[in-house]
């Protein structure tokens, strides 16, 4: 069997109003682009979304990661949103598209992508998740939960194809190189890599060699680790990871990977991406962030894959279970918002160097004498 790939990228391409949502417009734009592309063979299938003011563009085809010829696709689609964004008037159009034209590969560009190529298993189910108002690091947790932590993944200690764990990569997203680590026989030093979200950032998880049902070079999990200011040299917008990730027949379970958001917990981004404040997972209805910009949100889509086509998809956070995590969500943003420009409600310096707090700071330079 041929294997798969599905590819999410995503964009801000113009927030509606300011950086709430992504206008119908832009959502019809991308449809009419995709379409073109799935009825010339290029795409197997494809699905736009939209999270916060993000524009996302998932899509099954047979050509591999790191394709010419879809990411080409994925920028010229964000560039004609762009042009309907612009007669829109909406906030910051094109913001996302850090660079003059398409070079071969969208990566280095401005949009963050998350792809993963792999044998379709019998049953598929994969959820794409979207963050808005956030950074790469914000998924480290919950990923971290799902594939390594029994507390939340129940079939880590009861289900024997689980049992031998999983294999991070992690990125060094400051030093541009990453390593391989086994969980559980490399558990603590997992973790003193990935505490530290700013700089250590999981790119990939993959199952063990010894793994029963599945191959070791196949990832099961898949992060987008784009860093705008790293590309721009300046703030331009957070940079609202994506996931995407495999469940069942030997993964954790549709339920466990879901469990591993029910904690919201504390991310950097939010207002001007400068604040700390909790991830709440949230429906697609209420993919829009408002108060403060926020807080941080996550959606996730569910599907099934059959034979490349993208079966769905399910609102998976559109339910009850989780109206306890949102209050919560609620209650720390509260407690948050109250601390007003004081950390750690607002970014460490050091963490700010990349916003337009320094412009500020520089004109206060020449004031300054020794004390």
């Amino acid at each position: 069997m041929a294997k798969i790939t599905i590819s999410l990228i995503k964009a801000d391409v113009g927030g509606y109003p300011g950086h709430a949502s992504v206008h119908p417009k832009l959502k019809e734009k991308a449809k009419e682009c995709l379409k073109q592309a799935k009825e010339s063979g290029l795409l197997v299938d494809f699905h736009v979304m939209g999270a916060g003011d993000d524009l996302q563009l998932l899509m099954s085809h047979e050509r591999g990661v790191d394709d010419e010829e879809i990411h080409q696709l994925a920028w010229d689609t964000f560039v004609e949103a762009t042009q309907v964004a612009k007669e829109l008037k909406l906030y910051g159009a094109g913001q996302d598209l850090l660079k003059d034209a398409f070079s071969g590969n969208i990566r280095g560009m401005g949009p963050g992508i998350a792809e993963m190529e792999f044998t379709e298993r019998e049953g598929e189910p994969l959820i794409a998740f979207m963050m808005d108002k956030t950074e790469p690091g914000a998924f480290n947790l919950p990923i971290f939960k799902m594939f390594a932590d029994p507390f939340n993944t129940a079939g880590l200690i009861i289900d024997p194809t689980l049992h031998d764990g999983f294999v991070f990569e992690i990125w060094d997203i400051m030093a541009h190189r990453k390593v391989l680590m086994r969980a559980p026989e490399e558990l603590y030093d997992i973790l003193a890599l990935i505490g530290a979200k700013s700089r250590y950032v999981i790119k990939r998880v993959y199952p063990k060699e010894t793994h029963p049902k599945l191959p070791s070079d196949e990832p099961v999990a898949v992060i987008s680790t784009e860093k705008l200011y790293q590309i721009a040299e300046k703030y331009v917008g957070k940079d609202d990871p994506v996931a995407l990730v495999r469940a069942q027949s030997g993964l954790p379970a549709l339920g466990e990977v879901l469990e591993a958001f029910a904690f919201p917990h504390l991310v950097s981004g939010w207002m001007r991406g400068s604040h700390n404040g909790p991830v709440m997972p949230v429906s697609f209805r209420y993919a829009q962030c408002t108060r403060f910009d926020g807080p941080p949100r996550v959606v996730a889509a569910g599907f099934q894959i059959a034979n490349g086509k993208l079966v769905g998809p399910v609102d998976l956070f559109d339910d009850p279970a989780f109206d306890y995590t949102r209050q919560k969500a609620q209650e720390i943003t509260e407690y948050m918002r109250r601390h007003g420009p004081f950390e750690p409600h607002r970014l460490p310096l050091e963490e700010m160097e990349y916003t337009t707090l320094p412009e500020v700071l520089k004109k206060l330079e020449s004031r300054f004498e020794s004390a």
